[in-house]
C-alpha cells in the first residue's frame, strides 16, 4: 500500500462513516471500490480479507479490520481523536451508546433494508416486518434524541466524535432506503438530532465524501439518493 489505510468501500454503504472518520482524522488513505453490481464482496480476494463478505473492510498496517464499529473504535484509539480516550471517566458511556448505534440501530436498518435475508421473499411477511421495524427505530431514535438533548460532550458537543458522523450517516439512510418504504421517516421528529445532522453537514470531510460518492449538496438533511462517480450502491 502506498498509504497506511485502504478502505474497501461501496457508495453509501457503511464504508461512508469510516471514510468521514478517516478524513476527520486527517490520515492518508487509498479507496478500492466493491462493485456490488458483480457481487465484488463474495469474490474469493474480498473475502481473504473480510470472511463474512460485508462492506466495509480497512487495511491497516496491523492486518484488515472488518465490522463498522471495530474499525471506528481502533482508528480512534490508534489516532487517539474521535472518542474520550481509554481511561476517560466519559469511556463507559461513550461506548454504550457507540455499541447501541452498532449492535441495535444499525443493525435493525440492515433487516428494514433487506428484509428478504430475515422472512424471505413473501411480501406479506416482508410487510409485517416493516411495520414492527419501523416502531422499534422510532423507539431508538427517541432514546437517541434524548440523549442528544441531554448534551453529552461526546455527542453533539464542541468536539467530533464517533457518534457525530456515525448517526447522522444513519439518519440519511433511513430518509432514502427502502426506496418505497421512507414515509414513515421525518427527521424533524428528532430536532436534536437534525441539530446534529446539520452540525456534521457543514464540515470538510462531508464535502470530500460528497464528491467522492456523489451524495449531493445536503447529504444528512435533504438527502437525495447518491450518483457515484464509480461503482454501485446497489
Amino acid at each position: 500500500m502506498t498509504t497506511p489505510y485502504r478502505l474497501h468501500y461501496a457508495p453509501d454503504n457503511a464504508s461512508l462513516i469510516v471514510r468521514l472518520a478517516l478524513l476527520e482524522l486527517g490520515q492518508p488513505f487509498d479507496t478500492l471500490l466493491v462493485d456490488r453490481r458483480t457481487h465484488a464482496q463474495t469474490s474469493p480476494a474480498y473475502l481473504a480479507l473480510n470472511p463474512h463478505g460485508l462492506i466495509p473492510t480497512l487495511e491497516t498496517p496491523q492486518g484488515p479490520i472488518f465490522e463498522t464499529a471495530a474499525i471506528l473504535l481502533w482508528l480512534a484509539d490508534t489516532h487517539g481523536a474521535l472518542s474520550p480516550a481509554p481511561d476517560s471517566p466519559q469511556r463507559g458511556d461513550f461506548l454504550k451508546w457507540l455499541f447501541f448505534t452498532s449492535n441495535t440501530l444499525h443493525t435493525t436498518l440492515r433487516m428494514l433494508f433487506y428484509p428478504d435475508k430475515f422472512v424471505g421473499p413473501d411480501p406479506s411477511a416482508q410487510s409485517a416486518l416493516h411495520a414492527q421495524i419501523t416502531q422499534n427505530l422510532r423507539t431508538h431514535l427517541g432514546a437517541l434524541d434524548t440523549l442528544a438533548a441531554s448534551a453529552p460532550p461526546w455527542f453533539g458537543g464542541p468536539t467530533l466524535s464517533l457518534l457525530d458522523l456515525y448517526i447522522p450517516v444513519c439518519l440519511r439512510w433511513m430518509a432514502l432506503y427502502p426506496r418505497d418504504g421512507t414515509a414513515w421517516f421525518r427527521l424533524t421528529d428528532t430536532p436534536h438530532l437534525q441539530r446534529i445532522a446539520a452540525q456534521t453537514e457543514s464540515r470538510a470531510s462531508i464535502q470530500s465524501a460528497i464528491e467522492a460518492e456523489g451524495l449531493g449538496p445536503t447529504p444528512l438533511t435533504a438527502p437525495r439518493h447518491p450518483t457515484p462517480p464509480e461503482g454501485s450502491a446497489l
